[in-house]
């Protein structure tokens, strides 16, 4: 069973590569799920607010049928092309199923790539995984870098799904809008908002490790406008699952090369949250 995402739904050769230096806009359309989700956006643990929204979907453990492919460049541990500087972004690890998860992606880490430094968003969910992958590998420094949290909902922080729309309509009619301009009330972000700060960010990080591997967790939502900014002309790169790896390499003029999306294989032997608080534009 794949999980492997790639620009145009192609899968590619092991050794390829799928590049953008393009600007553009966020994809329209989006969904609810039929569960209570939770808008945790100050780096509290959601293990007792379980009535609460949240920008993750409830979730189900599977089984993985087979092991996953692993879709690596053939670089491994070796040293970075000085043109670019390659980003390992991860999505964190959830809170309550996955420390196994979690010591799985940062032993991988450890193992195949020499990583120089590791960034987080600042929020308690990435933070846990940075530092297990940090520690993992040799007692890396971890920085908090806020431009990498997940999208701010505004007035619908903390809100029960099911009573926002009664309880503060107006900022659940603007999350629900097909507008990628729309701002939510009460201090949250558009999707272009969003969309401006996390690639901002990845192309600061990119610019200051030229020559370097660098590891990067953070969130669906920032991981899904990462990945429009190297693939414009996809729609979608599917659900973005909990310590998913994923490999960006940047250049200072900008260009922003795609090698390996939603590559869990590390999960293979323990199982997948293949709908795991979802990884769709609500998640976290």
């Amino acid at each position: 069973m794949s999980v492997l995402h790639t620009c145009s739904g192609v899968k590619p050769p092991r050794h390829s590569s799928l590049s953008s230096s393009e600007s553009v806009n966020i994809p329209l359309g989006i969904s609810f799920p039929t569960t209570k989700i939770i808008l945790l956006h100050n780096g509290k643990t959601a293990s007792t607010t379980h009535n609460l929204i949240s920008t993750r979907f409830l979730t189900r453990r599977v089984k993985m049928a087979e092991s996953l492919p692993l879709v690596i460049s053939p670089s491994g541990s070796s040293s970075v092309d000085p043109a670019y500087c390659e980003i390992i972004v991860v999505r964190h690890g959830e809170t309550g199923w996955n420390v196994d998860g979690r010591l799985q992606v940062a032993d991988r880490l450890a193992k195949e790539f020499k990583i120089s430094v590791v960034y987080s968003s600042d929020l308690n969910r990435a933070l846990e995984t940075a530092r297990t992958i940090a520690k993992t590998c040799g007692g890396l420094e971890v920085i908090e870098d806020q431009d990498l949290r997940e999208r701010h909902l505004g007035d619908l922080q903390g809100l029960v799904f099911s009573e926002a729309a009664k309880i503060c309509p107006d900022a659940h009619k603007a999350l629900a809008s097909q507008r990628t301009d729309m701002e939510i009330p009460g201090g949250g972000e558009s999707l272009d908002q969003l969309y401006k700060r996390c690639t901002t960010a990845l192309q600061r990080i990119g610019r200051k490790h030229k020559g370097q591997r660098v590891a990067v967790v953070t969130h669906g939502g920032v991981i899904r406008a990462l990945y429009k900014r190297a693939c414009p002309n996809d729609k979608s790169g599917g659900k973005v699952l909990n310590t998913s790896v994923n490999i960006f390499q940047l250049s200072d003029a900008k260009k922003w090369i795609l090698k390996t999306w939603g590559d869990v294989s590390h999960l293979s032997q323990t199982g997948v949250l293949l709908t795991g608080f979802g990884g769709n534009r609500t998640s976290g």
